[in-house]
């Protein structure tokens, strides 16, 4: 999707959350001015629903939405090596980025010494929404890291396409796939 659109399809959502705010208001107080019953439609619901729709995963109201955002914000970003930029960057910066906005947690720089700080995560099964994956690309050591966001999906910077969405059951990642990992503390 490029910018224009992704812009376009932001303010649709704003404008959404703020007349479903003023829906809240208006239905959310009685005569006496007293609150009543919330009006099912909130801000956290409608952008759970758009990222289930443009991601194409099932959100939660639990899901981590600022991830989400995150990702959105990225997507079509260039690849570069040892870019750190909307300009270009790379999947370990790209990961690096993403714990350092979304979770306030600074990892290592490359996708070797991230896997070093996590725990292993024995089956695809078992990974959760911010777990790290990670990839042997024609290498005995680790060469790539993305972010797992649901549904056998995972958000990276690829070399070919820049950051995008990918499915852990395509032939290439599945051929690559080495070891899912949750970062020691986090999404116990």
């Amino acid at each position: 999707m490029n910018k224009q659109l992704q812009t376009f399809a932001i303010s649709i959502l704003l404008a959404l959350v703020v007349l479903s705010g003023q829906a809240q208001t208006t239905a959310g107080t009685s005569k006496d001015h007293k609150p009543t019953e919330k009006v099912e439609t909130s801000y956290d619901k409608l952008a759970a629903e758009y990222f289930s729709q443009i991601m194409g995963i099932a959100l939660s109201a639990s899901s981590n939405l600022k991830l989400y955002q995150f990702i959105y914000d990225w997507i079509g970003t260039p690849y570069r090596l040892g870019g750190d930029s909307k300009k270009g960057i790379d999947c370990s910066k790209f990961v690096f980025e993403l714990y350092n906005k979304v979770f306030n947690t600074v990892i290592g720089n490359n996708s070797q010494n991230i896997f070093g700080m996590v725990n292993p995560v024995n089956t695809k099964n078992e990974l959760k929404e911010g777990d790290l994956v990670f990839f042997k690309i024609r290498s005995r050591s680790i060469t790539h890291v993305g972010i797992y966001i649901g549904n056998n999906k995972f958000a990276h910077a690829s070399s070919s396409k820049g950051v995008m969405i990918s499915n852990l059951d395509d032939d290439y990642w599945k051929k690559y796939y080495y070891k899912g990992g949750r970062l020691l503390g986090h999404f116990q």
